[in-house]
This record gives C-alpha cells, sequence and structure tokens, in this order.
C-alpha cells in the first residue's frame, strides 16, 4: 500500500512523529506503517530553535537514517527552508530520490506571519512531481492570523491538507466539506477522539510534538519518582521552544 491509500477519510491513519533514529525505531517496531517526524524535536534534539528554517541539514540526516526501518516515511520540512520554489523542489526531490513518501509544508513564518498566499501555492507546485505526498500545513489557527478557507482553497494542486490547531468537531468536518483532499489534523489529548475524529471525515490525525514532549516528562518523572516527587505535568509547545536557542 502507498502512502496516499492509508489517507482514509473517516477512517484516519494515526501518524505518530518521531525525532531521531531510536523514537522511529521503537514506533515502527510497534507495528505503525507510516511514521512522520516532528520539527520540534529534531530542533531540540540539536539544540536549534524550531520552524526557524534552522534544522535543514539536520532533518535531511534524519530521512537518510530512518530510510531502511521499512515504513513510510514522511519528513517535516517546516516552510521547505527557503522561499524559493525551485529550491524547495531540489530539497523534496533530494527527499524522494532517499525513499521518502511525503513531506509537511507549513505555510507560518518564524516572525509570527504567514507566507503570502500566492508565494505558498508556487512552492506546493515545486514541490510536487517528485512522487511524494504533500501535505500543505496552513498555519491560520496556529498563528491566529489569516483565513484558513482562503489557503485551503488555494492549496488545492496538494496531496492533502493540514490545519493544526483545530478542536471543535463542526469546524473540522467544515474543512473536510470544503476540500476533496484528504484532511489532517493535529492530536491534542484534550480535543476529540480518534473516533469522534472519523466521524468528521478526517482522513490522517498526527502527534505532531506530543510524543516528544511526552517523552521529556516521562524523562522528567523517572527522575522525580526516585525523589519520592510527583510527575510533572506534560511540557507545552511553548515550554519547550522557551528553552531553546533563539534565532540567529
Amino acid at each position: 500500500m502507498n502512502f496516499h491509500d492509508l489517507h482514509r477519510p473517516g477512517d484516519p491513519l494515526l501518524l505518530p512523529n518521531a525525532w531521531d533514529y531510536g523514537s522511529a525505531a521503537f514506533l515502527a517496531a510497534h507495528g505503525f506503517p507510516a511514521i512522520g517526524t516532528t520539527s520540534l524535536g529534531v530542533s531540540a534534539v540539536h539544540g536549534k530553535p524550531d520552524a526557524a528554517g534552522a534544522t535543514k541539514a539536520e532533518t535531511i540526516e534524519l530521512a537518510e537514517t530512518v530510510k531502511d526501518l521499512g515504513v513510510l516515511v514522511t519528513v517535516d520540512i517546516e516552510g521547505g527552508f527557503s522561499d524559493d520554489p525551485a529550491e524547495v523542489s531540489d530539497l523534496v526531490a533530494g527527499l524522494a530520490a532517499l525513499g521518502v513518501a511525503g513531506v509537511n509544508l507549513e505555510d507560518g513564518r518564524p516572525d509570527g506571519t504567514l507566507r503570502p498566499v500566492g508565494l505558498h501555492r508556487r512552492i506546493i507546485e515545486a514541490a510536487k512531481g517528485h512522487g511524494v505526498f504533500v501535505n500543505a500545513r496552513t498555519d491560520t489557527h496556529w498563528l491566529g492570523t489569516g483565513d484558513w478557507r482562503e489557503r485551503v482553497d488555494a492549496y488545492g494542486e496538494a496531496d492533502g491538507i493540514f490545519v493544526p490547531g483545530l478542536s471543535d468537531l463542526a469546524e473540522i468536518a467544515e474543512v473536510v466539506a470544503r476540500t476533496p483532499l484528504p484532511v489532517n489534523v493535529l492530536y491534542q489529548p484534550a480535543g476529540p477522539t480518534l473516533d469522534q475524529l472519523a466521524g468528521a471525515g478526517v482522513a490522517r490525525v498526527s502527534t505532531g510534538s506530543l510524543l516528544y514532549r511526552a517523552a521529556l516528562q516521562g524523562a522528567l518523572a523517572a527522575v522525580l519518582s526516585a525523589q519520592g516527587k510527583e510527575a510533572p505535568a506534560l511540557p507545552t509547545y511553548g515550554e519547550i521552544t522557551a528553552i531553546l536557542p533563539e534565532t540567529r
């Protein structure tokens, strides 16, 4: 089965996101047919800021190390690490040559703005044609700016649509109804269940940075237990990014 076939509206692919070889191999060993990478995890492992275009080399290296695990791999390439469509095309072509099945391509920028619609559309088109599933992510909810409807309509050349930050089932169903493309949402422990997301017609549910953050929580819980202390709360995305180096 190819990666596209795993995206079934009403029977969504649960996509766990890994941050290094060990986490990817562990997930693969437990039967997940496809694994994504998480930019936060990759950035944190290498001591760099997330979503700042700072981990292109590390992202490519991770893709190369996990390519032989026997599972389909989709790679979070942030915004493509460039505003030049030709450079993004070259990056995706190189990942395709490694055997990567998909890429996640976002329109959010490090300064909290969105990439212009027309430019991101050209970048999506440049990423196409290399045999990988292009998941177009719009950060309208994530950043609290822009119109998701405009973005979803504009990114119709992609293979999938990803609108992270949604938790209202009615709004998720509205996204699904608006596009013929398979819709990806971010799993949130306090949000809708997998069954509820399936009922809304979602085709893919990603864990994003959740697993990496849960791993840090587990590590801290283990050492605190030696002191007889209670386990900590799951750290938020913001708490992790706050301890990472600033963008240079």
